[in-house]
């Protein structure tokens, strides 16, 4: 069965010229199929000061509110996803830049949550595993932004870590799917403030005592949740690690893997 690497990298790497390059240098040499979706970063919240809009975050979480919607879809998109598409072709590889909207790729509904309202956020329904294959058949290299639409018109802000996952499981019936997680860190630190600390390697067993004694914590939690939605959806393997480090975390000789 045919390899196919699915990468999510977040605004440490979209907002460094340098290190996006560097990255994207890594990401060209990646032999087989490739996609990578990507976070927000900086630039959207920079966007929204300077035109007046207030941002409000509950637990790291942008609430999304119209205002709001409308310029995390022209930054992420736009401008995030045609600069790394443009990057892409100068290094010779043929790319395609999506949303979650453009072929209907991800359809999703309005987060509802009793306690909180997230204004346009959407959690996913669908992935159209059709589309993708065929644009991989093409060998093309997709490069996909975290808005999705709820099939009636409405645009919706999505979790890029959730993207990656739902993608890498819908494929997994159509190819060896592997899942890379690329962030700030080396991998999953046992000491946050101790890069040296990775921890290899992190199961089901493991992971439920590392958050009762709150060495896993906060933003970490729905990353590894994830993590083994996608091992249990089908995906055979999932590492968390420096982005900058890709090939190393392909190869398995850094990061974190997660196992059930």
């Amino acid at each position: 069965m045919e390899k196919l690497y699915v990468i999510k990298i977040g605004g440490n790497i979209v907002d460094n010229p340098t290190l996006l390059t560097n990255f994207l240098t890594a990401f060209s040499t990646i032999e087989g199929q490739a996609i990578l979706v990507h976070g927000g970063g900086k630039l959207a919240t920079s966007l929204a000061t300077t035109l007046g809009v207030e941002q409000t975050m509950v637990e790291g979480r942008r609430i999304t509110d119209g205002e709001t919607l409308k310029i995390v879809t022209m930054v992420y998109a736009g401008y995030i996803n045609k600069n790394i598409i443009a990057q892409l072709q100068a290094l010779h590889v043929n790319a395609m830049g999506l949303s979650g909207v453009d072929g209907n790729l991800l359809k999703a509904h309005k987060r509802a949550n009793a306690n909180i309202d997230y204004g346009f956020v959407g959690d996913i329904d669908s992935v159209n595993q059709a589309f993708i294959q065929q644009q991989l058949a093409n060998q093309l290299r997709l490069v996909v932004a975290p808005i999705t639409h709820d099939g009636a018109g409405q645009l919706l802000n999505t979790n890029a870590d959730t993207i990656a996952q739902s993608i890498a499981v819908s494929m997994s019936g159509l190819y060896e799917v592997h899942l890379v997680y690329g962030f700030e860190k080396e991998g999953v630190l046992a000491d946050v403030t101790n890069e040296g600390s990775v921890i290899s390697s992190i199961n089901n067993l493991t992971y439920s005592q590392l958050k009762k004694e709150n060495v896993i914590f906060e933003g970490m939690i729905p990353k590894i949740d994830n993590a083994f939605l996608a091992l249990n959806g089908g995906v055979q393997s999932v590492i968390i690690g420096k982005a900058e480090k890709l090939i190393e975390l392909m190869n398995g000789t850094a990061g974190t893997t997660i196992t059930n």
